[in-house]
């Protein structure tokens, strides 16, 4: 079903201090933080480096390196973005990216892939190109299973064994137990030696080191010392993330926007070097719908984070508390990956002949795609609750929604329901309006209400 879908996930635990090294994608990607908090660096080709450190002067008088009507630059290099629990972000194709965990905890993260997006001019499958580090066979990536449309979807265990080392493994340069060997290497392994060296300006023995050869690390090592790097002052990161929240907030992005690749009046620099790469949805504040009895529903697309439009794709967090549901739904312009982040729920899913798909209980750490325009039902558990982020493969994502408010039941005459179905005047009744006052979010109802409502 992944792979008729075009979709392939995968979850990274990456420890305390622990860096995940420089790569790229042939497919853009959302990626969702499940837990803990860190710093992602993302290297837009033709953006300037706008982080920049200068030597002070007297250094450059004891080093003798002294330039005239200047300070000479000690490092310069484009924005880091923070990010933390709750956040989603965008990672376009092909753009080269890493990760640092400078917290305490582990760092989680799911990652779905979009590998049918016309970005990806390869086959259908998800390929990372490392600049660094070395491809570990033993990650969980899914990206194609014996089911296809017609057989339906599968929940797929993505919880269980993550990749990513502690400590030990990382100053090792080893796998940790039960990780598949390592293959591959990254792209400067390819290259002839004394060609790339000559291409790069440096000496042999440094592209050796480029290329890797006898580095047995993966794609995760540990920075002993922790990561230096320039950046403001954590406390003035919080303000700046505050700030952009309260205008993400107020700001409505409109037909004006013409992408990350439309010069405009701005100019490249800032319509498409800076613009903004998360958002958070974990917050009840950021809800789009609320129920105190049911739960909330938020949502990121290209409206809240104009950068989708160039990734096309979008996210939904839904929270359902126990025993409630979400209204009977099908997706028009996309598919949709759903990864649950906590509790556990039934889930139904039907396809165009009317068939049951699937029809289980989806728990903490599986994954779940729905295809677009399958019909799909949900509940949550009546003891725990049913939390879950949902990818989609479109950067607006539109449902339609059968029951409840704006859906399409309420949009139909009556007359319509009564012949379409056989009802009664007073059955179609109940039917087009037993939810009228409840948008997406459903209350859970008893036997004796059901039976009280005939």
């Amino acid at each position: 079903m992944l792979q008729c879908a075009g979709v392939s996930a995968r979850r990274t635990i990456i420890e305390p201090r622990g860096l995940f090294l420089p790569q790229y994608n042939n497919a853009p990607s959302l990626l969702y933080i499940i837990q803990g908090r860190g710093i992602k660096g993302i290297t837009f080709p033709g953006c300037p480096e706008t982080y920049q450190s200068f030597q002070p002067e007297s250094e450059q008088i004891l080093t003798g390196t002294a330039e005239s009507q200047s300070q000479r630059i000690r490092d310069e290099h484009q924005k880091v973005h923070r990010f933390k629990q709750g956040d989603i972000v965008a990672l376009p194709a092909g753009v080269t990216y890493w990760c640092y965990n400078d917290g305490d905890v582990p760092l989680v993260a799911v990652q779905v892939f979009d590998i049918s997006n016309t970005a990806n001019q390869l086959e259908p499958r998800q390929r990372s190109f490392f600049l660094a580090g070395r491809h570990q066979s033993g990650q969980q990536t899914y990206e194609t299973g014996p089911e296809s449309y017609e057989t339906g979807p599968q929940a797929y265990e993505i919880e269980q064994q993550a990749y990513g080392a502690g400590r030990q493994a990382y100053e090792a340069g080893v796998r940790p137990i039960g990780m598949a060997p390592l293959r591959g290497n990254n792209i400067f392994n390819g290259f002839d030696t004394q060609l790339l060296a000559e291409a790069l300006g440096v000496n042999a023995e440094l592209v050796r080191q480029l290329q890797a050869q006898n580095d047995p690390r993966g794609e995760i090592v540990f920075v002993p010392g922790g990561l230096r790097m320039l950046r403001p002052s954590r406390s003035q990161e919080i303000q700046q993330q505050e700030f952009e929240e309260s205008v993400q907030a107020q700001e409505q992005f409109g037909e004006s926007w013409q992408g990350p690749y439309n010069v405009t009046a701005n100019g490249l620099d800032e319509n498409f070097c800076t613009l903004k790469i998360r958002a958070n949805i974990d917050k009840p504040s950021r809800a789009d719908y609320y129920n105190q009895r049911v739960g909330r529903i938020a949502r990121v697309d290209s409206q809240k984070l104009p950068i989708l439009n160039l990734v096309q794709m979008s996210a939904t967090r839904v929270v359902l508390q126990r025993n409630a549901m979400i209204t009977p739904y099908w997706s028009m312009n996309c598919h949709c990956g759903m990864y649950v982040t906590q509790g556990q729920g039934r889930v139904q899913v039907v396809n165009h002949q009317g068939r049951t798909v699937f029809d289980g209980t989806v728990r903490q750490g599986q994954f779940l795609l729905i295809p677009q325009n399958f019909a799909v039902l949900k509940r949550a558990d009546r003891l725990q609750g049913f939390h879950w982020v949902t990818f989609n493969t479109n950067q607006n994502a539109m449902i339609n929604q059968i029951a409840g408010k704006l859906s399409t039941f309420k949009g139909m005459p009556l007359q319509v329901l009564m012949h379409s179905y056989r009802l009664s005047i007073e059955q179609a009744r109940r039917l087009k309006f037993s939810r009228r006052n409840e948008f997406k979010l459903f209350t859970p109802r008893s036997p004796r209400t059901l039976v009280q409502d005939q």
